[in-house]
Order: structure tokens, then sequence, then C-alpha cells
């Protein structure tokens, strides 16, 4: 897999996004529209416009379940053999990229919280480098991530310090 801002030698080891329950806004909101949009027939019942309308509200909630199903697929963490990216999407037009280098990272530790993270899964990791922490909040499988981010820190770490011992 190759993408914009690929360094030379540096491979993808694994990609992974929030758990989808994050999008679960944009299906509330369709939920809500739909009963919005039921309540002028029940106001008006022997008008044969309001299916129209509900169809509107219908319509409209579909656009916002979109919307957040975007802002969901398009905000991933990719893991290579060099750094850790995070690429949020933060409206349709609205995008901010982090890099950290692995040979930067401190520690990192992961937790899932509550009997909803468990069984759906999803958790919460922190790495910690010397220029700051990153959270990573609701994180499909977290352990796999967690000892995917491990392994990979271990061997950024072991090829710089081999690195350094052959100058």
């Amino acid at each position: 897999m190759d993408f914009e801002g690929q360094r030379t030698d540096e491979k993808v080891i694994y990609v992974f996004r929030r758990h989808p329950i994050t999008a679960s806004k944009g299906i509330l909101f369709l939920i809500v529209m739909i009963g919005l949009g039921y309540l002028p027939s029940l106001m008006w019942p022997n008008n044969e416009h309001m299916f129209f309308v509900w169809i509107c509200f219908v319509l409209v909630g579909l656009i916002g379940l979109g919307y957040s199903y975007v802002l969901w697929y398009f905000s991933f963490y990719m893991l290579t053999n060099q750094r850790l990216r995070q690429v949020r999407q933060k409206g349709l037009f609205k995008k901010t990229v982090v890099d950290l280098d692995l040979e930067n990272i401190l520690s990192a530790s992961y937790g899932q919280h509550g009997i909803m993270a468990t069984m759906l899964n999803y958790g919460t990791i922190l790495v910690q480098t010397s220029a700051g922490d990153l959270t990573m909040s609701m994180v499909s499988k977290p352990e796999t991530v967690y000892n995917e981010l491990g392994d990979a820190a271990h061997i950024a770490r072991k090829t710089e310090s081999e690195e350094e011992n052959e100058d």
C-alpha cells in the first residue's frame, strides 16, 4: 500500500480506525429525522402531501448519516515501519495529520473501560513520546493495535541503535 508523503523504504504495517460505533451520531440523527418527519402527518392526517414531507425529513437524515460515515471512514491511523500517522477528517474540507516517529515512542498502554467497550471490543490507546502524548480513543481491537505498535516501535529502536553502532 502506498500513500502520499511516504518515505523511502517505508512500508505500511497496519491500518486501523475508530470503532464504527463512533458513527452512531449519524444513525441517531436519522432516527430523529424519521420521527420528526412523522409528526406533521399526525397533525394533518388527511393531507396526502405529508408523505412527501416525511420523505424530505428522511432524506435529510440520510444525508446526516452519510456525513457521519464519511468523517469516520476518512479518519484513520496508519502504522508503518518508521512512524505512526493519525489522519482525522474534521469536516468535509478540513483534515489534520499527525506523525510520530516510532523511535520517539517511550511507552504505550491501552484500556477497555466498561461492559460496552469489552463486548464491542474497542478501547483507548495512549502513546507517550518525548514530545507529548497521543490518545487514540474508541479504537477497534485495541489489544491487536497495541501489540502491533509495540512490536514496530521495538524494531524501530533496535534498527536505530544498530545504525548508531555502525557509525
